[in-house]
């Protein structure tokens, strides 16, 4: 178990390391609550804030963070950009995108350029710990409005492909 015994597992062990996160957006009342969000959680720390694309991508490498929460609208360098420059030099970081926009070309860009997450800012409030949680243990996440989109748009590939037999998807 995780009780601090002698049989303390790798996984405890692991589990009790902070996740070192960069916040990147323009707005700086944005950050700041983000940051009070994620900090009420022992198990997160919010290494360095960037206002821009390109100063997200300098701090990215200068404290190698394991989650950049990144906004894609910012000035410099587009969030998408910035995703793409951080995970070509530190492809352990994981990117999630924190938007306004949940518009299909803005999500498949941004999951193109090697985002692991999609978070609505609206739902930001209830969604962002459990996606930062999600993406820092190598896994996907999106706003159920975003999912709802990726869905959509698969369903609709697979029928211009024309298949309709589970087996033809194999």
């Amino acid at each position: 178990g995780c009780d601090g015994g002698p049989r303390v597992g790798f996984f405890c062990r692991l589990m009790s390391f902070p996740i070192h996160i960069l916040l990147a957006d323009d707005h700086r009342i944005v950050r700041q609550g983000l940051r009070r969000m994620l900090e009420e959680h022992p198990q997160m720390e919010v290494v360095a804030e960037a206002s821009d694309g390109r100063e997200a991508v300098q701090l990215a490498l200068e404290k190698k963070p394991d989650v950049v929460v990144m906004d894609i609208a910012m000035p410099h360098l587009n969030g998408m950009e910035a995703a793409r420059q951080i995970l070509r030099r530190l492809p352990a970081t994981k990117v999630l995108v924190l938007s306004m926009y949940s518009d299909e070309s803005y999500v498949v860009q941004v999951l193109e350029a090697g985002a692991k997450g999609y978070l609505l800012k609206d739902s930001a409030d209830v969604e962002l710990v459990e996606a930062v949680q999600a993406v820092s243990n190598g896994k996907s996440f999106f706003s159920p409005l975003i999912s709802r989109i990726l869905l959509d748009e698969y369903v609709r590939q697979l029928q211009e492909k024309k298949i309709t037999d589970r087996y033809d998807l194999l």
